[in-house]
């Protein structure tokens, strides 16, 4: 009986090559063609690490289900030995496209050892052949890709064009020798289609539809589609500790079915909830990987679809993780990043995204980051209900907006030695009551009463002697501000 072999691939810098600026065979990464490009680049990465084991597998003439997982930038399968030789070549000739279509940004990197012994043992030796790849190329063996090279394979118009714009409507993918690290829109000598069945590859691609109903929305149009001010903004999402969640499995049969109900949720869920109502004009996916994601979209629709996704993986690991001990992987943080200019670069609004999710996950884990703060989910119940309140101040006692931003001078914050913003004690609480009744017109009948009350509760709490301002009350105000702007 031949020995088998499980085969590790892994695709590294993918955050370098979505930061990266369009070189002089790409559309300028800017406005409409910015979002094209980022997004293309997001799909094409994504669909790589779906199509490449696939293809090798069909290559050798194997069956497709010796494949384990994919997606998320990695894939694992299971091959015999006899194999490998065919298999390192076939990697070696999708490696170098990977770095040609990429400039070199991109790296494939693979590892392969024996199916002997448990599978934590087996996952330890994939993991000390790949860290010399990882961190060094050279001292793995790994050629350095030269960007100076001409490309075998030119990208001109491919990210934004093939990536960004026709892949969205869609029906199959594939893939050709000759081009070994290109997907392909429904051509090609391999193909697979794109959808929900077993066969087919799980893919969210829905775009909020332009203005003009011949493209998606650019950034500018999804802003003037807000409420309140005319913004747009990224919202990114991660799974706290999905790493060490993989890590304490004990078999590859738990290995493959939890990556792969990780990575349908994002799709299936994330596909759907943007083909809602509320959200289908407002919100485009850049990407959905393995444990992470990533939309763009109206900024008012991006904070209850932060919620909404919260909501359906809280009920996704309750119902597939409860033989699973431990928190790790049962969680998601989030950051939402809103753009300065509604012409500002896609993909620095996105970066930015990502580094406030980076700050939300090292301070805490299960939350959100909005407006400055990192604050847990139930924080956000409470902000929400705030800003409704708020908001009646202004629509319903005739309050002017411009209290909302008076309110905001309580938060007053003050530098620390680690550069951090750090908030200062709400030392006068009573001037908070006054202004709060002269704005509101000398208004005392009972509703308005409640209200101020329970305003006072949600924003520096029951104990005025000792009032702090609450963070959930300095989302609520900053949320309200947003929405009843002109």
């Amino acid at each position: 009986m031949s020995v088998q072999i499980f085969l590790q691939g892994k695709l590294l810098g993918i955050e370098e090559f979505l930061h990266s600026k369009a070189d002089a065979s790409e559309m300028e990464q800017s406005g409409e063609a910015g979002e094209r490009l980022l997004a293309g680049r997001s799909q094409w990465v994504t669909l790589l690490s779906e199509v490449l084991p696939r293809a090798l597998l069909a290559e050798l003439g194997l069956a497709r289900i010796l494949l384990g997982s994919s997606g998320g930038g990695q894939f694992l399968v299971v091959l015999p030995a006899e194999a490998r030789p065919a298999a390192d070549e076939f990697l070696r000739a999708s490696a170098d496209g990977v770095a040609g279509m990429s400039s070199g940004c991109l790296r494939l990197v693979w590892a392969v050892t024996e199916n002997l012994g448990d599978w934590s043992v087996v996952r330890r030796r994939l993991n000390d052949e790949m860290r010399p790849k990882r961190e060094a190329p050279a001292a793995g063996g790994l050629e350095v890709f030269d960007p100076f090279i001409p490309e075998t394979s030119p990208t001109e118009g491919y990210f934004a064009g093939e990536m960004g714009m026709r892949l969205r409507e869609a029906q199959a993918v594939g893939w050709s020798p000759e081009v070994p690290a290109r997907v392909l829109l429904g051509e090609g000598k391999l193909t697979w289609p794109l959808g929900s069945s077993p066969d087919s590859i799980a893919l969210a691609r829905h775009a909020a539809p332009g203005d003009d109903d011949r493209g998606p929305a650019s950034p500018a149009e999804l802003a003037a589609r807000a409420e309140g001010r005319s913004a747009w903004g990224v919202l990114r999402g991660d799974v706290d500790n999905f790493e060490v969640r993989l890590r304490r499995l004990q078999s590859i049969e738990e290995h493959v079915q939890l990556s792969v109900l990780y990575k349908q949720f994002f799709a299936g869920e994330l596909e759907v909830l943007c083909s809602l109502p509320e959200f289908w004009r407002k919100v485009s996916v850049i990407y959905t990987g393995g444990d992470d994601f990533a939309v763009y979209g109206s900024w008012d629709a991006l904070i209850p679809l932060a919620r909404e996704i919260q909501r359906l993986f809280h009920r996704f690991s309750e119902e597939n993780l409860k033989d699973f001990p431990g928190a790790e992987g049962k969680t998601i943080s989030m950051a939402i990043s809103l753009a300065r200019e509604s012409d500002e670069p896609l993909a620095e609004v996105y970066r930015e995204a990502g580094r406030k999710l980076e700050i939300a996950k090292s301070s805490d884990k299960d939350c959100l980051y909005l407006f400055g703060r990192a604050v847990e989910w139930r924080q956000l119940t409470h902000a929400a209900e705030l800003k409704d309140d708020l908001g009646r101040l202004v629509r319903e006692f005739e309050c002017p907006p411009e209290l909302l931003g008076e309110m905001t001078r309580f938060y007053r914050e003050t530098a620390t030695a680690g550069g951090h913003r750090a908030q200062t004690r709400f030392d006068r609480p009573w001037r908070y009551h006054r202004r709060l009744t002269l704005m509101a017109g000398g208004a005392r009948d009972r509703e308005f009463q409640k209200l101020r009350s329970r305003l006072i509760v949600e924003m520096i709490g029951k104990n005025v002697a000792q009032a702090r301002l609450r963070p959930a009350g300095r989302i609520g105000l900053e949320w309200a501000k947003l929405l009843t702007e002109a």
